[in-house]
């Protein structure tokens, strides 16, 4: 359950600002070719946040019906607010998810006993959870006995997407959780020392465009050890980092744009990548191996 390289899809939209659906399918296509252990399906990355109840059932109708079982994959179902959230996981059931991620509810900042109470609530749904702590998006940073309070009062937890880049925290969690749930790298530019912390994977943005890179640096750390799983990473680490340049998924829509695979266009209030910006990245695409993108 949740190992390798799961895609934390985008939503890919027209000119006008209307779901592609058939940019939605080709990239399905293509991530499946590339590779990947499964999907994260309606995440941030997939500007959820801006889908209408009718375009979230519209995305899930299309991609579970297109990917057709040939890869697994989790339904974003996380809000601030617990009601919403155990509805959003309720219309998620019906699509069979692996499981559902579930982010730490953003900016409400909920006490020890808000946040136990939440994720209990969800967990009573019966999907597996992957509790999603990112403290850079929510404002909440889960202090470590809270969050081995949380585990252990929700069992139905069964991995962390973890997001923070404090390192020692993280650290701290897989010496204290490392086989009692998994963990999951949720940063792209530290996916090699999240593998070596014993990580059972990653969900990543950036392989929307580097799904290959990213796949062929889990297989070399499966096969070829920690090592030269870092030699595989290090010259796809600056693309890694441009796609971050800009609020995710703004430059990573525009790299695939410039492959011809699906238009820029985000949602407000997201905007367009800056022109500075949209220069560097071009340079960089250019110099970079045509293997390491879908």
């Amino acid at each position: 359950m949740f190992t390798g390289v799961y895609t934390a899809f985008i939503t890919p939209f027209d000119a006008d600002g209307k779901i592609d659906f058939t940019a939605l399918t080709d990239l399905l296509d293509r991530q499946i070719e590339a590779g990947i252990n499964g999907l994260v399906l309606l995440g941030t990355t997939a500007e959820t946040a801006t889908l209408t109840g009718d375009e979230k059932k519209a995305v899930l109708d299309t991609a579970v019906r297109h990917i057709n079982g040939r890869v697994p994959f989790i339904i974003g179902a996380g809000t601030n607010a617990t009601a919403t959230t155990v509805e959003q996981i309720r219309l998620a059931k019906a699509y069979r998810p692996e499981g559902v991620l579930v982010v730490t509810p953003y900016y409400n900042k909920p006490n020890p006993a808000g946040l136990i109470g939440h994720f209990q609530a969800a967990g009573a749904e019966g999907v597996p959870l992957v509790l999603y702590h990112i403290p850079g998006r929510t404002g909440l940073k889960v202090p470590a006995a809270v969050m081995d309070d949380l585990l252990a009062a929700v069992p139905q937890i069964k991995a962390v997407k973890e997001s923070d880049y404090d390192w020692a925290g993280v650290t701290d969690f897989a010496v204290r959780h490392t086989g009692r749930v998994q963990q999951l790298c949720g940063n792209d530019d530290l996916f090699t020392h999240f593998l070596a912390m014993g990580a059972s994977g990653i969900i990543s943005a950036a392989a929307n465009v580097l799904a290959p890179a990213f796949v062929h640096i889990y297989k070399t750390f499966q096969t070829q050890g920690a090592l030269a799983a870092w030699e595989a990473f290090r010259p796809v680490y600056p693309l890694i980092k441009a796609c971050y340049w800009e609020t995710n998924p703004v430059c990573i829509k525009y790299l695939l744009a410039q492959r011809g695979l699906c238009r820029e266009t985000v949602r407000l209030p997201l905007g367009p990548v800056r022109a500075e910006t949209a220069q560097r990245l071009t340079a960089l695409a250019a110099q970079a191996k045509a293997d390491l993108f879908i």
